[in-house]
């Protein structure tokens, strides 16, 4: 049954906008379907509630993006669909046209993420996968890398610690398809600090490390198994 208080219309908005569906007579507000066109081109089709868009709708944007899905107050809200121009999209929850809580993101060259968004921006728990094979598992913080996580690389590297803005910093465990493997402190991607490198072949140093190279007190094992200790620099030993 019709509501009474509805009347369909054609009207021309204050700012040139062109809206076709419901309005209530009593209040001379948008209320039901309608579609509403602007000067750009773009349109947005789906319920209204207050003279607003509320409910379920799609906008379409000048620059062929793309939304559908939960609105509240002229906002997205709730679960919605934005697909970019470029093939892009993001599925999941909106709070005030901002993506917020859980969501899934991908790319037209294959790449995805899933996890977690605050104020439009990768934030928390996730999950990247890139084009080229390589995935990170763990914490995002402002659409980076940053916390603890995971980073696997193609060629089978495995990075298992603490991250600072897309970077390895702080305590890690690194490992090579071949065997070696280092456990220690990073910094700016590089191993800086104290930590241990492990050789396939069983040899061994425990020491210190600046920009990625053993560098001061050390001590350095052998595959027979023999251990002193000395001084390194840039990757050198230069004291016993």
């Amino acid at each position: 049954m019709e509501d009474p208080r509805l009347v369909l219309k054609d009207k021309t908005m204050l700012d040139k906008a062109e809206y076709l569906g419901f309005w209530d007579k009593e209040t001379g507000q948008r209320e039901g379907i309608g579609i509403q066109i602007w000067s750009d081109g773009s349109k947005y089709e789906g319920t209204w509630k207050n003279d607003k868009a509320n409910g379920r709708g799609r906008l379409l944007h000048a620059d062929g993006d793309i939304y559908f899905g939960e609105w509240v107050n002229d906002k997205a809200q709730g679960q919605g669909v934005y697909i970019h121009s470029d093939k892009s999209q993001y599925e999941g929850t909106w709070i005030n046209d901002k993506q917020e809580g859980d969501g899934m993101e991908m790319w037209p060259d294959g790449a995805k993420y899933e996890g977690k968004y605050k104020n439009g921006k990768k934030e928390g728990k996730g999950h990247f996968w890139w084009a080229d094979g390589s995935e990170y598992e763990g914490e995002f913080s402002e659409n980076m890398i940053h916390g603890n996580g995971t980073y696997k690389w193609n060629d089978g590297r495995v990075y298992k610690g603490t991250w600072v803005k897309n970077k390895m910093e702080g305590k890690g465990h690194f490992t090579w398809m071949d065997g070696r493997k280092y456990e220690g402190e990073y910094k700016d991607d590089k191993k800086h600090g104290f930590g241990v490198f492990e050789w396939p072949d069983g040899r061994k140093y425990i020491g210190n490390w600046e920009v990625g190279k053993q560098h001061g007190k050390g001590t350095y094992t052998t595959v027979e198994g023999e251990s002193s200790e000395g001084i390194w620099a840039n990757g050198h030993r230069i004291q016993n």
